[in-house]
């Protein structure tokens, strides 16, 4: 099965590496995350946004501390992203990130998305961090599939909460405990 991945009977990637994300991922995560503000539910943004804009939301991570930032690449090439951002600004969420994942719409279904989540949920097994939240907006099979493969289990819906394009979204909410690793 040359260039496929054999547990999951799906294509890999070659060459594929994760790694902390720098300001120069900006242009092309911005790409990938457009995509989706365009074409799909997945984000609650529902106009493009531009480089400029997301520096504040880049300049949050670290390469310590429970806000990382991971991309994943080929070559040159910018295939995804996986994130732990704050959840919330309370002190009492210190311990809780909320994880979210981006992947270039032709390099889905290749392991990306878990080969970010490996390298996020590593690191932060390191990090004083006790719950990993995700929300997920509906249908997302893809996304669903991924965190239940990590250990998320279910915690519930949020039912036709946001609208987008005209349409209600329902939110199903996961959680993934973390304790550290030893």
């Amino acid at each position: 099965m040359a260039g496929r991945d054999r547990e999951a009977g799906r294509r890999a990637v070659d060459g594929l590496v994760v790694r902390t994300g720098r300001k120069d991922d900006l242009p092309e995560l911005v790409r990938i995350y457009n995509h989706y503000v365009t074409h799909s539910i997945i984000t609650f943004d529902t106009q493009p946004v531009t480089v400029e804009s997301r520096l504040q939301w880049f300049e949050r991570f670290s390469d310590t501390g429970p806000h990382q930032l991971f991309v994943a690449t080929t070559g040159d090439r910018v295939l995804g992203c996986a994130s732990s951002s704050p959840y919330r600004t309370h002190p009492a969420f210190d311990q809780t990130v909320e994880l979210g994942v981006y992947v270039d719409p032709d390099a889905r279904a290749a392991g990306i998305g878990s080969a970010l989540y490996r390298t996020l949920i590593a690191t932060l097994r390191s990090q004083p961090v006790h719950v990993a939240l995700a929300g997920i907006a509906l249908p997302n099979d893809a996304s669903v599939a991924l965190h239940r493969k990590f250990g998320f289990t279910d915690v519930g819906t949020f039912d036709e909460y946001a609208t987008k394009n005209g349409d209600y979204i329902s939110s199903v909410w996961m959680q993934l405990r973390l304790p550290p690793s030893s």
